[in-house]
């Protein structure tokens, strides 16, 4: 029999007036309708349950770290990778469910074995699996979990530490239960956030020093624990063989190395050269032409080193020339429009890309959620009638597009046409310089931290030369960059890992384009956004109850961005593109969001 969520249960009629009833325990719940599959599912579908356990893998990324605690917000940026990791894995801590890359947004048991939520999203019942334990061998309990939430509002980063902020109270209900109650501030998602929010041991973290960066491992309840480190170049996990959660059906098939190790690189290049060694296991590049050339090493030609594609059912990622808002040059979003215009897509794509490339223009580019070609909704048309002047009439049409040049890097007519959006801007050039409103020349830097930005920095750099626009290029390594991205020291730089964007966007776009994170340290909105339109939106998005009011909101925030031109987006393939040691294998199946590493496993021969 297959057990969901209750969503339509009835209200019970209780002293302190209409309130609704408890629905029965499910499996799983689902950010709209009921979760993709049934109770007794034993995998996920992307997942292979029977794939052998044993050998190891070494992952390669740039940069250092100097830190094991991924929730505070010390070294945010610079802390190992691995221990919390939408790649490699949530190796060290674990949460209450976890999601299936394979639906929008769907929710399965992990160290929760079921939960129980009214319609109302007004509270959520956490039953823990009573198997859950930490690496320690000690038992997951409500206090830990109520626990984890005072040390995150306390000492802990955003968005951790503002959880709270829409949580009433937070009770133990059970020997092995605990229930979240919402206040008014709670959105629609919210209950699946809390799901999803990371747990901690109350026994194993002293309050007092949980804000201080450390190299001590961590107590977590994940599949690994950290074996060995060497501080800034390479930590290695080892498979916990009394991990509680391998026979869970969301872990099936996951987690499938005896040992992980991360090495770190200083830059692209010395990271490609030790792939070709085998130290890496994996090499993933965006570029096509390198792809094409680089592969022409022995391991390769001889078959020990293959590259695939993998089919992606998500929007491309959008990445881009990320302007910092919050200064003065780069307030006025006609200003920014013009700079846009600047970036020849065309050129760029010819010349650099062998045209293998798409123009990015939409935040969810290539689905119903993109408002690009689409005219807006009356849905729509409502929920932007309060800020009349927030997107721009082609944007609100559906014809918008960005210039198409003649790809010679020099087009007059969209030269021309920059240049008309500047004078708008009360710009003017004056003996070949551009001068601001304010008479002073015009000008800005661009950080990069590998070769390939810096040639798309300088191919925006000679187009804005042609305008008398005065543009340097800083090249800093990774964790320099990570740095000035903490603190917002930047004029423009490259958002090379981009925006990832699901076919269920949630509360992840507060982080990225919300007033409230515009100026919170460490927060993941380097744009600076700060725009009761785009709050108004998202809130709507949160909020959503049906599905054509979803989308409709979604479709808002795009044409809210797209118009806002807070970023110089790029290009993008639709496909993944990964190059690994043939030793390695992964299922049959892919899933709605490409290949999934923790998946994966090492051939036994």
């Amino acid at each position: 029999m297959r057990f969901t969520l209750a969503l339509f249960a009835a209200a019970t009629i209780l002293a302190g007036g209409a309130q609704p009833a408890a629905s029965e325990p499910a499996h799983g719940i689902a950010m709209h309708g009921e979760p993709a599959l049934p109770a007794d599912y034993r995998s996920f579908p992307y997942a292979n349950p029977d794939a052998p356990k044993g050998g190891e893998i070494t992952y390669c990324v740039i940069g250092t770290f100097d830190n094991l605690n991924p929730f505070i917000i010390k070294s945010l940026r610079t802390t190992a990778r691995g221990m919390m990791d939408v790649i490699f894995g949530n190796l060290v801590f674990e949460s209450l469910m976890m999601r299936n890359q394979d639906e929008p947004f769907g929710l399965y048991g992990l160290l929760a074995e079921s939960v129980e939520m009214p319609d109302d999203r007004s509270w959520i019942e956490f039953h823990l699996n009573p198997d859950a334990k930490w690496s320690d061998g000690e038992p997951v309990t409500p206090e830990d979990v109520i626990f984890t939430y005072d040390i995150y509002t306390e000492k802990g980063r955003p968005p951790y530490s503002n959880r709270m902020d829409r949580i009433a109270s937070i009770e133990k209900t059970g020997e092995r239960s605990v229930k979240f109650t919402f206040n008014d501030k709670a959105d629609r998602e919210f209950p699946l956030i809390v799901a999803l929010t990371p747990v901690l041991p109350r026994h194993a973290i002293d309050p007092e020093t949980f804000d201080q960066t450390t190299l001590e491992p961590l107590t977590g309840s994940g599949p690994y624990t950290v074996d060995t480190l060497s501080a800034g170049e390479r930590i290695t996990f080892r498979r916990n063989p009394d991990y509680w959660g391998r026979d869970v059906p969301a872990k099936r098939g996951f987690d499938n190395y005896d040992r992980i190790t991360i090495e770190y690189f200083l830059n692209a290049n010395a990271q490609f050269e030790a792939f070709k060694k085998g130290i890496c296991a994996m090499h993933t590049e965006a570029d096509p032409v390198k792809r094409s050339r680089g592969l022409d090493f022995p391991a390769f030609e001889n078959g020990d080193v293959v590259a695939e594609e993998f089919e992606v059912g998500i929007p491309p990622v959008a990445t881009g020339f990320l302007f910092n808002t919050r200064l003065e040059k780069f307030s006025d979003p006609v200003v920014r429009r013009a700079l846009s215009m600047l970036y020849d897509f065309n050129w760029v794509n010819r010349t650099l890309f062998d045209n293998q490339f798409q123009r990015t223009v939409s935040f969810w580019q290539g689905s119903e959620l993109s408002a690009l070609g689409v005219p807006a909704s009356e849905t729509e048309r409502q929920l932007l009638a309060p800020y009349p002047d927030a997107v721009l009439p082609e944007v609100m049409d559906g014809t918008y597009r960005p210039p198409e040049t003649d790809g010679s890097g020099q087009d007059r007519n969209v030269l021309r046409a920059a240049l008309d959006l500047f004078k708008e801007a009360g710009f003017r050039i004056d003996g070949g310089k551009m001068l601001d409103k304010a008479g002073q020349p015009y000008g800005f830097e661009i950080l990069t931290s590998s070769e390939s930005e810096q040639r798309l920095a300088a191919a925006l750099q000679r187009t804005a030369q042609r305008l008398g626009i005065a543009v340097s290029i800083r090249a800093l390594e990774a964790d320099q960059i990570q740095a000035r991205k903490q603190r917002f020291d930047f004029d423009m730089l490259i958002a090379a890992q981009g925006f990832s964007n699901s076919l269920s966007p949630g509360i992840e776009q507060i982080g990225r384009w919300g007033s409230s994170s515009a100026n919170t340290e460490g927060s993941f909105n380097l744009a600076g956004v700060a725009s009761p339109a785009v709050d108004a939106a998202i809130d709507a998005m949160l909020n959503a109850k049906s599905h054509e009011d979803f989308v409709a909101a979604v479709r808002v925030l795009d044409r809210l961005l797209m118009s806002g031109h807070y970023m110089i987006p790029l290009q993008h393939n639709t496909n993944q593109w990964l190059a690994y040691w043939k030793r390695y294998r992964h299922p049959e199946e892919t899933s709605l969001a490409g290949y999934q590493l923790p998946t994966w496993w090492e051939a036994q021969e």
